[in-house]
């Protein structure tokens, strides 16, 4: 709470001791909304859409919970790159031991394509249902696009374009809010009570894997370190740890707020039908004659901006874990960032010609995502613990309990799911 208050505190001066504009602090918005984006992905649609169309309100806890989770591990590892300059990756290969840093960082390149998989395959899934495209011709035509946006553009274009993303989706579900009857006493219920209906465990389990991501955490570390704080001092470097609070607040807040309408507008239209959702072509199909034609189409719109701009952070991630492996920093000029970046997607888009269901593909590519997390955790919290790595900006022993307590919790949640 210290830290909260003495970041608002601060607000009212600049650092160089002159008066902020009421608004200045939205300058340094950026990294964590590029991070957001992953975590609305494709993937999530289709967790989210499961989860509200087969039970209801009941597991938007689910939600609430990892965003919360999520918030307090992006921040933690934002202060790795802020106060080392090193991401996760480089900081992993420079400091842990070789048997330890390879196998994880080898496991997050395979989180990393599954994160892909479903990236495109959300991409593909929406040219299908706006154009009659085939799901393998739009798969490719999705990873050309972003391949074209990974090797053309710079950070600052790139986040620019994901904000404007980000936008229209959250826009998109707003307004599909506003042509149904929710229940917001339920819903209220629904997000703060933990319940655990009888065969919810393997979506829940795509609801967290969905929403904590593990290259979201090798991403956002590199997008900070790349700013090259640490090398302005120790003023800058207190100074950027603040403004990265509130960035990481409002980014991961509004990423709770449009996954928590998936799952309303899920529930709304589908549950209260007794209709499970098997296929986002099928949810895009039932709104229409539920919500109108304008519904479908936004849905339609929405799904594919989503897949384009998530598979683009995807890219950037698995380019950083594979320079970091390296010891560099990612570049996309860089032949280790771009091996990263071939790799990702070029196998995600080969796996996709022989995926028969790919809504179940989705859901299988965020359990994957899950079976990783508690690596990367555990690793990261090691990282950040160690005054070898951190100095000054150590984890306390409070900071500590509470994220080893996250990883062991996570931990616990996969082993349920693979004994299930």
């Amino acid at each position: 709470m210290q830290g909260v208050k003495n970041f608002f505190r601060d607000l009212k001066r600049h650092d160089h001791k002159r008066a902020l504009g009421g608004l200045d602090f939205f300058r340094h918005i950026g990294p964590g909304l590029l991070v957001t984006v992953g975590f609305i992905d494709p993937g999530n649609w289709a967790s989210n859409f499961a989860a509200g169309s087969q039970f209801g309100y009941s597991l938007l806890w689910v939600v609430t919970l990892s965003t919360i989770v999520l918030i307090v591990l992006q921040h933690n590892v934002a202060h790795l790159g802020i106060a080392t300059g090193l991401c996760l990756s480089e900081a992993a290969t420079k400091y842990a031991p070789r048997w330890v840093s390879r196998p994880i960082l080898a496991s997050a390149v395979v989180a990393s394509i599954s994160t892909s998989l479903a990236e495109i395959l959300g991409g593909a899934i929406a040219l299908e249902m706006l154009f009659d495209i085939p799901i393998t011709l739009g798969a490719v035509m999705t990873t050309v696009v972003v391949l074209v946006m990974l090797f053309t553009n710079s950070y600052k274009r790139i986040e620019r374009a994901i904000i404007t993303f980000v936008s229209i989706i959250g826009l998109s579900f707003i307004y599909e809010l506003f042509l149904v009857d929710i229940d917001w006493v339920g819903a209220a219920k629904g997000w703060v009570t933990p319940s655990f209906p009888d065969g919810s465990m393997i979506v829940i389990m795509s609801v967290l894997g969905a929403v904590i991501m593990p290259h979201n955490l090798f991403l956002h570390s590199e997008v900070v370190q790349s700013m090259e704080y640490h090398k302005q001092g120790d003023a800058s470097i207190r100074s950027r740890l603040k403004y990265e609070l509130f960035d990481t607040l409002f980014s991961m807040i509004v990423g709770w707020a449009i996954n928590s309408a998936m799952i309303l507008l899920a529930a709304a239209t589908f549950f209260s039908s007794g209709i499970f959702v098997e296929e986002l072509q099928q949810a895009k199909e039932l709104m229409v004659p539920l919500l109108g034609n304008n519904a479908g189409n936004i849905f339609a719109v929405a799904l594919l901006l989503a897949g384009v701009s998530s598979t683009v952070t995807s890219g950037m991630a698995a380019g950083s874990i594979s320079s970091g492996i390296f010891g560099e920093s990612y570049h996309v000029k860089d032949s280790h960032s771009q091996l990263g970046i071939i790799v990702s997607l070029g196998i995600a888009l080969l796996l996709i010609f022989f995926i028969g269901d790919p809504f179940k593909g989705l859901l299988v590519s965020q359990m994957v995502l899950s079976l990783q997390l508690p690596f990367t955790i555990f690793l990261q919290v090691w990282l950040t613990s160690s005054r070898r790595v951190m100095g000054q900006y150590a984890n306390s022993r409070f900071n500590k309990t509470i994220l080893y307590g996250i990883a062991v919790i996570v931990t616990l949640l996969n082993i349920y799911l693979l004994l299930a």
